[in-house]
Parts: structure tokens; sequence; C-alpha cells
């Protein structure tokens, strides 16, 4: 299927001179009116991503479109999606798919595309005619305001100021935009926004509107979090690093609490998801008990060097994170519910959301360890969409239930969940409502992995965690960017998305080709589970052969398997970086070298 994203303005609005009367229109549509405005939805420095908006504001159907515009030497569109990009030289040219050419009066479009350069566009034409309906030629747009700088940060309140724009016919006013919203227009360049929430990351940039109400390109960002609130704070790189921690880890694998303090990953990590709960009745319950509250540990095997007693009140995983927590205050744990195996249970937990939110608070509050836990995950596998079970709530059940957990969890408490990352057309992240949910969550951990497997058993050999897409790729929209810049187009504010790392890698045997895109005769053995295997094996076992799509393969004897390494992970952290992403997660420690080399390799690449 096609890939298309639904692109919103979600940042500032830079209104180009576009068009009323489409001059060079067929026939049928002589009498159509258009216009064509621009957004740039986010900022990197290098590059951009930006946003183009047909709309019909005439009578009759417009059957197609062609956006053209010219970019300053130096800034080139990379990539684009929703439409047909071309160029010669400086001058663009975009025309309509042909799903969305068909325009009914009041009807519009957007298309998105990703930018390299600071330039912005200039003499716009819509199907040869101008861009706005009427602004005088050659009046340019006013330039973009300096970035904001944020004071007087409090637990409701930020103080913002910024440089002034400038414009051949003067400033009018500017709009300040949080997290993409408009929620002030001012004529100076000072704006106090009140009425926030405590603890909480918000986004701010500002965009000038000249005399001739023409608006300029949004200013860069400005991340703001307000003071109070029981959430984690990030590490000292403003960045999160999260850790999935598995309950039945302690037993075939032998991975304890204390091997985080002995690989040196306890300094350099920021939270850590206990995995999993269990969902059942439409309620949160703890899962394995004995591993989770009764396992008693010696001496040599606690964090704290202390042996557990038979007559203590907790024992087992959950006192070995207390002392975790003892040891290195800086880390936050929240406890993760559901994951592939019990994500059954959400159907039924989403006809009565208040009933499902009181179970998990009375889980985690539970007085035996209230104190170790700052948070809940949830990992729904997947809302309205299949997993190992197919689920029929319906798109706005995930909304729903977050909205539901936010209010019984309240703000002192972090709220996050593991989501898909499905970017193909009609795929998983378009069965849900995850922009609209992501107002009560602070943040989204985004499985960027698992994307191909030996689940197709013969093949072809792909990388399970690409971060782009790449020629040959089984499906498109199976990437990270596409699924990031999907969730951003729906609304969910960049600092609310952690890019997903997996410490293991996915494989085939029967395999003759080194190159992805090769047959197989099934899946390649693995320690646990065939087709699969954690990196600190397949690094000696089978090394690195290539890289693809910002990932590594490898190809040894008839076997091929793909996975990150410190090397495609620092380049990972880099990208994360660049689209403005709150930090990183991983799937899962036990997964890393005993000296946490993958561990160390987000830290590095985060700061």
């Amino acid at each position: 299927m096609r890939f298309r994203h639904r692109v919103a303005a979600l940042a500032a609005c830079l209104s180009l001179p576009l068009a009323g009367l489409v001059g060079l229109a067929s026939p049928a549509q002589a009498a159509t009116s258009a216009t064509a405005t621009f957004s740039k939805t986010s900022d990197w420095g290098t590059g951009f991503g930006g946003s183009w908006t047909v709309k019909n504001t005439g009578t009759t159907s417009l059957s197609s479109w062609t956006v053209e515009w010219d970019f300053p030497s130096g800034t080139k569109v990379t990539s684009a999606w929703d439409a047909t990009v071309t160029n010669s030289g400086d001058h663009w040219t975009a025309k309509n798919v042909g799903w969305n050419g068909t325009l009914a009066p009041g009807a519009s479009v957007s298309f998105g595309f990703n930018g390299s350069g600071p330039g912005s566009p200039s003499n716009c034409k819509l199907n040869g005619g101008s861009c706005d309906g009427g602004s005088t030629p050659g009046d340019a747009a006013p330039s973009a305001p300096g970035t904001p700088t944020a004071s007087d940060v409090t637990d409701t309140s930020v103080k913002l100021s910024w440089s002034a724009a400038t414009d051949d016919k003067g400033i009018k006013n500017y709009d300040v935009l949080r997290d993409g919203t408009k929620v002030a227009t001012v004529t100076g360049t000072t704006y106090t926004n009140t009425g926030l929430t405590k603890g909480t990351d918000y986004s701010y940039t500002v965009q000038a509107r000249d005399t001739a109400d023409q608006t300029g390109p949004a200013s860069g960002a400005v991340q703001v979090r307000t003071t109070g609130g029981g959430g984690g704070e990030p590490g000292p790189s403003g960045k999160v690093n999260l850790g999935y921690f598995t309950e039945w880890g302690i037993y075939g694998r032998n991975y304890h609490v204390k091997n985080l303090v002995t690989s040196g990953s306890a300094s350099k990590i920021t939270h850590i998801n206990y995995a999993f709960g269990n969902v059942k009745n439409g309620q949160c319950t703890v899962d394995d008990t004995f591993a989770a509250y009764e396992k008693a540990y010696t001496a040599d095997q606690s964090v704290s060097g202390t042996a557990d007693t038979w007559d203590q009140p907790l024992r087992g995983n959950f006192n070995q994170l207390r002392q975790l927590k003892a040891k290195y205050p800086h880390i936050k744990v929240l406890y993760s519910f559901g994951g592939w195996t019990y994500s059954g249970g959400f159907g039924q937990a989403a006809q009565n959301p208040a009933a499902f939110a009181k179970s998990c608070k009375a889980v985690v509050e539970d007085p035996r360890w209230a104190d170790v836990f700052d948070g809940i995950d949830i990992d729904w596998e997947y809302p309205n969409a299949c997993g190992l079970t197919c689920d029929t709530s319906g798109p706005a059940a995930f909304k729903n239930l977050s909205q539901a957990l936010r209010n019984e969890f309240g703000s002192n408490y972090l709220v996050t969940a593991a989501i898909t990352a499905d970017g193909s057309s009609g795929g998983k992240i378009d069965a849900a409502d995850y922009g609209g949910a992501s107002q009560y969550l602070d943040w989204y951990n985004v499985m960027t992995y698992d994307y191909f497997g030996a689940w197709a058993n013969t093949g072809p050999t792909a990388p399970h965690s690409p971060l782009t897409s790449y020629s040959g790729i089984p499906t498109a929209g199976f990437n990270s960017a596409d699924a990031i810049a999907k969730l951003k187009a729906k609304g969910v504010p960049s600092a609310k998305l952690l890019l997903g790392i997996g410490f293991y890698g996915r494989g085939w045997t029967g395999v003759t080709q080194s190159a992805p895109g090769g047959t197989a005769t099934g899946a390649a053995p693995g320690t646990y589970e065939a087709g699969i295997e954690d990196y600190k094996v397949l690094k000696n076992a089978c090394p690195v052969t290539g890289t693809v799509a910002g990932t590594a393969y490898a190809h040894c004897g008839n076997q091929w398997w793909s996975y990150d390494t410190p090397s495609t992970i620092a380049g990972k952290m880099t990208w994360a970086k660049n689209q403005g992403l709150g930090g990183a997660f991983f799937w899962e420690f036990s997964g890393d070298t005993a000296n946490g080399e993958l561990v160390s390799a987000i830290n590095s690449g985060l700061k």
C-alpha cells in the first residue's frame, strides 16, 4: 500500500502569497479558487519538517493541484510524502498523487516533507496562479523571530522572551505557540503563559505577522519543564534513558537487579519499566508474586549487600528495586502492565476505564511497596488492532483509558505507554487516537523494532529495527523515521516520543546472500527461542558484516542476523536528538553485555 502521512499544521504557519483564481486550470476548473499555505512543523538546526496545505476556496471541485515554490540556494527537500516532489535547481514542484487530487469546495489536503538547510519557500504558485488570493506581489513575509528564552519558571507558569522579527512593511504582532497550538497573540516580544501543569514538559515557538497579515516562519523551539510534580526528571542531557527489567529474567537468564549495578548501567539510566503486571478481568494485578516480592536474596546477590530474612515484609525484585533507588536516587521506576502476552485483558479494561485505573493505582500504591514505583506504564499490543489476539474496542478506547489513568494517578505520578511503531498507511498507528491520548501521558515508548523477522520463515531477510526506509524494504512504513513522523503528524509532541532500541537480534537460517533481501529456510537457532538472540551472544557468535538503514546485519555461515551495535546506536541517538525526541528506551537489560556497553552507547549518544 502507498504510505500516507496525514500531516497537520502543528507549528507556526507561514502563509505565503498564494492564490485566488486558478488561472491555468482546465475549463471545468476555471471558476475554482484555491489557496496553499506552508507550515514549518519542526526544526533541528541542520534541517526541518514542512507541510503544505491546499484548500479549495471556490464553488466547484478541483480535480488536480500543483504547488511550485523557490528555495534559496543550499535549501532542499530530502524526502516527501503524499505528493510527488521534483525540482529544477532551486525551483520545486509538488503534484498530487492519485488519491488526493480531487478537492470538493471547502475541502483541503496536506502533504509533507523533510528538508535540509536554513531557507524558507518563496514565489509560490498554485496551478500556475498566485497562492493566497490577492497579496501584493513582492510583499515579503516577515522573518522568523529569535528562539524564545524561558525565565521565571514556576509550577504553573513561564515567562518567554524573544528578539524581534523584521519585515519590509512592519510587524503587527506575534503568535505564541505551545506544542504547536496558538495560545496567545501579543504585540510585544514577551509573554507569560499561566495555567500550566506542574512537572510537565512544554515546547514553545513564536511567529510574526506583518501589517498585511502575512505570517512568517516559526522561531526555533524552547523546551520548558514546569517545576513541581512527582515525575522523574531526565538525566543531565535532559533526555530519558529508560530500560525494561523483566520479572521472569531472574530465572533462566539469571539476571537480577544487582546486575544493573555490576554492569555500570544504573548510573547511566534515568528510568526502569518493571515488566510485566497482568491485566485480568479488566483490572491490573501482580503476575509472578514469588519473583515480585517473595524470593529471598542472599547478601552477595543483594544490591545492599544484606541478606533477606524470612520475616521481612518485602523481598524479591520489589525490595531489590527499593535498594537500587536508595543507592541511585535519580532512578525512577514504573510498573508496566500488559505486553505481548497479557494485552488480551485491555479490551475488558476499556469497557470501564475508571475501574481499571483504580485497580492499577491500588497495585502501584500497595503499602508494602508504595515507595518503589513512581508511575505506571501501559503496554497494550494493540488498541483496536491485532497482536497475540485482536482487539475491537474502537479508536477512542486508548485515549479514554489514558485519560482515566491520568485522572486516577494525578500529576504526581508518571503515566506512560509503550505503543506500536507501524508507520504504514492504515496500519496500527491509524487504528487508535494516539494524538489525542498524548495529552494525558508523559511520553510514549515507540516500539521501533520487530518490524521484520523469521515469522516470515523464507524471508526476505530484512533488518528488524531499521531507522529509515531503504531500497527493497519489504513493507513501506515499517521503519522508525516513518513511525515517528506519523505520530508527530497526529499531534504528538516530539518531546513525548522515545525511540526504541532492541538489545537483541532477529535471524534466519539457510541464507546464502549477505546483503538484505535474501531467501531463507527458517528461523536461526536461538538460546531461548528460534529466530531471536541476545546482543551479548551475537556480537561474538555472528559479528557484523554490513549496515543498512541505520542498523547492522551479519551473515555467518548460513545464518543472517540483524541487530544494533554501539556504533548504530550512536547514529540513532544523533537522529533522535535532531528530531527533538525526549530520549530513548530499550528492551531489555539482560540482552546487554556484562559491562553494559549498549546502555553506555545510549547514554553517550543522548548527551
